[in-house]
């Protein structure tokens, strides 16, 4: 199979625990778009927390796209072109809110490049860093947010908050809710998630699901491991999640991108790596 795109998931799978982009990876990700191939970011960050990476793999000069906001948005890295877009409405995220108090975790969401919420935590802090974006504490959370916005974060402690993604998904089937972290729950509008959009982008560059390899490691990342023609996670996934993928490969600090791109894109993996000139 001759795959044309390659679409990957940041935190935890491209990206090293220390929220870097190795060598290895690099180097072959720039073969690989030499060679024709559109490598795709696909995270739950916004876009602004994307940028410099997808520049620093040169994704703007081979006129490469970013989804953003675990597929509520679509844009182009070289102008930063929106193609797609999809918010919660205020009354939504009021909701979430309200069912956030009820269930005693915190919640955030995005507006105006800033970081909103009504408490803080030691989670909130991890998204701080994570994004770079300033974080806007607010005394009345419904009375700060009254626009649309991409998504909404429950954060709360990861067993807890794996029991409260159980009940959110019965509690509101009307939205998309899915774990990006273990201690990060994500809500966005119905129907938005990385498959769908991936398959938007996909249709307009008109490249077939069975030609789209996807990497992940985490529950957002799922429907687009399932979408993809080949389904990929690297080996620190969830681990309930680990027979949900066609391939595992080496973990994010252990260049597991790159022997996707070795193995499938360059036909040149050798168990020792490749090493870099």
């Amino acid at each position: 199979m001759q795959y044309k795109m390659l679409v990957l998931d940041m935190d935890d799978t491209l990206l090293t625990d220390d929220h870097k982009i190795s060598e290895l990876n690099k180097k072959v990700l720039l073969e690989a778009q030499a060679k024709g191939v559109h490598v795709v970011l696909a995270s739950g960050r916004p876009t602004s927390a994307m940028t410099a990476y997808a520049k620093e793999l040169k994704l703007d000069l081979y006129d490469s796209y970013i989804i953003s906001f675990n597929g509520a948005l679509i844009s182009t890295v070289k102008d930063d072109l929106v193609l797609f877009e999809q918010c919660l409405t205020p009354e939504q995220i009021h909701d979430l809110y309200d069912y956030s108090v009820k269930m005693k975790t915190h919640i955030i969401t995005y507006l105006d490049g800033e970081i909103v919420s009504e408490t803080d935590s030691e989670y909130i802090e991890i998204e701080k860093e994570i994004t770079g974006l300033p974080h806007n504490k607010v005394p009345d959370f419904k009375a700060a947010v009254t626009k649309p916005a991409v998504k909404c974060i429950l954060l709360a402690e990861p067993s807890y908050l794996k029991e409260v993604e159980k009940d959110l998904k019965l509690a509101m089937p009307h939205l998309s809710v899915a774990m990006s972290k273990p201690f990060f729950l994500e809500a966005a509008q119905n129907g938005i998630d990385k498959a769908a959009s991936l398959k938007l982008l996909a249709e307009k560059l008109n490249i077939h699901q069975s030609e789209i390899i996807a990497v992940g490691n985490a529950g957002n990342d799922l429907t687009m491991i399932e979408y993809a023609g080949l389904g990929v996670w690297v080996d620190n996934v969830t681990p309930e999640l680990r027979d949900r993928a066609n391939v595992i490969v080496a973990s994010n600090n252990n260049d597991g991108v790159a022997e996707v791109v070795q193995r499938y894109i360059l036909n040149n993996y050798v168990h020792e790596k490749i090493k870099i000139n």
